[in-house]
């Protein structure tokens, strides 16, 4: 029984800020990384950050500096901090976690980035 659920995901001005929730109900799941991705229309979708279990980040350059990637100290809960929204950013973005070559994915929610 593994599953993901995002949240906080919404219609914001350019510029504005978001930050978008991933409950992990994981289970036995050694999870070894935990990313966000984002899927724009017309667009396949891409890597935006990813979290490793010891810390370390990466991001998509389009992203670097304006999103931070980070996670609670239960482990059960991943954010996404989105500042300096652009139109670009426009997607539905979803979580993920990865254990090996296995991973499981959330539903996804929605972001809209429009005056």
């Amino acid at each position: 029984q593994v599953q993901l659920a995002e949240s906080g995901g919404g219609l914001v001005q350019p510029g504005g800020s978001l930050r978008l929730s991933c409950t992990a109900s994981l289970g036995f799941f050694p999870t070894t990384v935990m990313a966000w991705h984002r899927q724009a229309p017309g667009k396949e979708r891409e890597l935006v950050a990813s979290l490793t279990a010891g810390g370390s980040t990466n991001y998509a350059d389009s992203v670097q500096g304006r999103f931070t990637i980070s996670r609670d100290r239960s482990g059960k809960n991943l954010f996404l901090q989105m500042n300096s929204l652009r139109l670009e950013d426009t997607a539905v973005y979803y979580c993920s976690a990865h254990s090996g070559a296995v991973v499981r994915w959330g539903q996804g929610t929605q972001v809209t980035v429009s005056s």
